[in-house]
């Protein structure tokens, strides 16, 4: 098959969260048997990563009167044919997302990904677009009804619903060239807008959430941002599809980032990156239970719950160690409680690859709360690491953490609680640090099984091709 994901970001080259881990884990597993591409923008972050990039082609792209020249390089990584499209008006800028104009930027993307692959002559048996950015892919190709593509279907994986690609209709010609038609036919339209994901829910061939406990919520009102009476209606072309891990970049047997290696054989060598996390980062007590958070530093990642524990934490000798930026209001907190606690509490505001991988090699547990975690990547990284996630059964934590309850030992690999309060994050701290405490044997044998927990993404490659392949002509 020819498969080609379109996406805003995809490790090595660009990343802010899980989407880019997730579109260059998938390709990689799925080039091993199949011809991958993916298409992205060249931001200017991009360019010093690039190792010999060859441009491929030139495209025009028409946003109502406006013309802009869009350059297409190529190179191949890991046995992946990336695509990139530059422009530098909109993408040579300092950040990724989060400009005033990002749906215009988006809109000249996703319209010169369709014009660059019909010019290097790339006919893809499946185009897979990822999240709000690029969601109007498919309408542009299927009501200017291309010829190149007749053959081509396309699948949609929503990695967060909570950002839905609102434009006014209007967009619709200045942006994409499409009638205002398909706003009035309700196929774009969400709350008297456009959303460019509602319209990737509609022209799209199959729908993924990136777990199956995220498909049953999305399905729901409450939680779904007002997608689940479009996902009602396909609801038989919805399925969901739990994300993996890249087991190779995190593999505590061969990290050249931590400072001790270990597998499930030598589990006792851990202890030696605690140590060093901790010297690193002033923390007075080494045999402390240490509690590490990597993530972004949002209200979605269940922050409040965090915050509001770390005077618990402290008050029963934990270490809390948090890597992440975000919210100003929550980096603000993440000082001001180092100031507090400055021998037990540390923090890192920002994103640095090294400290990450040393986090959770280092960390007894894993705190992960969320409000809501369509998947989550950061609980199956701490199992591989076997730091035992203490997470929501919400989404993708409550498909991938099995919470210790007292009687299942043999297959528990975390710690899991349901309701989105204080008193129950509480509760679970307190049984969390009971059993590192006072039953050192379960503790053991939760981090064994945590670290023996399989989340490579060979299982979940594999749901994707039967999917790709259930819907094409091979």
């Amino acid at each position: 098959m020819k498969i080609v994901n379109v996406c805003s970001e995809a490790y090595p080259y660009v990343k802010t969260g899980g989407l880019g881990d997730v579109t260059y884990s998938l390709s990689k597993q799925l080039a091993k048997d199949n011809e991958v591409a993916i298409f992205l923008p060249l931001y200017s972050t991009i360019k010093n990563k690039l190792s010999d990039p060859k441009l491929v082609g030139n495209v025009d792209v028409h946003l109502s009167w406006r013309h802009e020249q869009c350059n297409v390089f190529y190179e191949k990584n890991n046995g992946i044919n990336f695509y990139f499209i530059e422009n530098r008006h909109y993408f040579e800028r300092e950040g990724i997302y989060g400009f005033d104009d990002d749906g215009e930027r988006f809109a000249l993307f996703t319209q010169a990904v369709v014009k660059a692959m019909e010019a290097i002559k790339l006919v893809p048996d499946i185009i897979h677009i990822h999240d709000w950015q690029v969601g109007m892919l498919p309408a542009l190709i299927k009501e200017n009804k291309l010829e190149f593509y007749k053959n081509t279907k396309f699948v949609l994986t929503i990695h967060n619903s909570a950002f839905l690609g609102y434009l006014d209709k209007d967009a619709l010609g200045n942006l994409y060239n499409l009638p205002t038609d398909i706003f009035y036919n309700g196929n774009v339209k969400l709350f008297d807008r456009v959303s460019t994901l509602r319209a990737a829910i509609h022209y799209c061939d199959k729908i993924v959430a990136v777990s199956p406990t995220n498909r049953n919520e999305l399905l729901n009102n409450e939680s779904s941002n007002g997608l689940d009476g479009p996902l009602r209606m396909r609801e038989f072309d919805f399925t969901g599809i739990l994300n993996g891990i890249d087991v190779d970049g995190f593999n505590p047997k061969t990290d050249k980032y931590i400072t001790s290696n270990y597998d499930s054989s030598s589990i006792k060598n851990k202890i030696e990156n605690k140590k060093l996390l901790c010297k690193k980062l002033g923390l007075s007590n080494e045999n402390a239970p240490t509690f590490g958070v990597v993530t972004r530093v949002t209200w979605q990642k269940g922050m409040d719950l965090i915050f509001g524990s770390i005077a618990l934490l402290v008050s029963r000798g934990a270490n809390v160690v948090i890597l992440g930026s975000g919210e100003q209001r929550y980096e603000a907190m993440m000082n001001e409680l180092h100031s507090r606690f400055p021998t037990q509490v540390a923090v890192y505001i920002g994103y640095n690859d090294e400290l990450a991988h040393l986090i959770y090699a280092g960390s007894d547990f894993f705190l992960m709360p969320s409000l809501f975690e369509p998947c989550g990547l950061g609980q199956m990284i701490a199992q591989r690491y076997g730091a035992l996630p203490l997470v929501r059964r919400v989404g993708g934590l409550k498909d991938s953490v099995i919470g210790f309850d007292g009687t299942n030992l043999s297959s528990a690999n975390g710690i899991a609680f349901d309701f989105y309060s204080l008193e129950a994050m509480h509760g679970t701290i307190n049984y969390a640090l009971d059993i590192f405490y006072e039953k050192k044997k379960e503790f053991n044998r939760l981090v064994i099984n945590a670290l023996m927990t399989d989340h490579s993404w060979q299982k979940s490659a594999q749901e994707y091709e039967m999917l790709y392949k259930s819907i094409i002509n091979i």
